[in-house]
């Protein structure tokens, strides 16, 4: 099995910056794909950043120029740096990762718990 373990959310006040970690720990062999999610109460989830394998990144529109998706391979840990945070970026943050697993063929989904993040003043 991997499991997922999301830190460093917070509640920051408008303009201020967190930086989100994602470890992946279990029976990893490799991991594809990462990103980070976002969901607030009432709303569906969305993807904020996505980073490849070998480090090719994208982002949500609204996040662009604000968010920086970062990953350490060797330590398969994937991060989130948030800047200029706004009201509108309160939400539930979640990690995925597309695993390859020792012993097994292909690869497989697994999400976080979750961080929560709060930007209020």
């Amino acid at each position: 099995q991997v499991q997922l373990v999301e830190s460093g959310g917070g509640l920051v006040q408008p303009g201020g910056s967190l930086r989100l970690s994602c470890a992946a720990s279990g029976s990893i062999s490799a991991i594809n794909a990462m990103a980070w999610y976002r969901q607030a109460p009432g709303k569906q989830r969305e993807l904020v950043a996505f980073i490849s394998r070998f480090g090719i990144t994208n982002y949500a529109t609204s996040v662009k120029g604000r968010f920086t998706i970062s990953r350490d391979n060797g330590k398969n840990t994937v991060y989130l740096q948030m800047n200029s945070l706004k009201p509108e970026d309160t939400a539930s943050y979640l990690c995925n990762a597309d695993v390859v697993m020792r012993g097994r063929v292909g690869s497989y989904d697994y999400w976080g718990q979750g961080t929560q993040v709060t930007v209020s003043s």
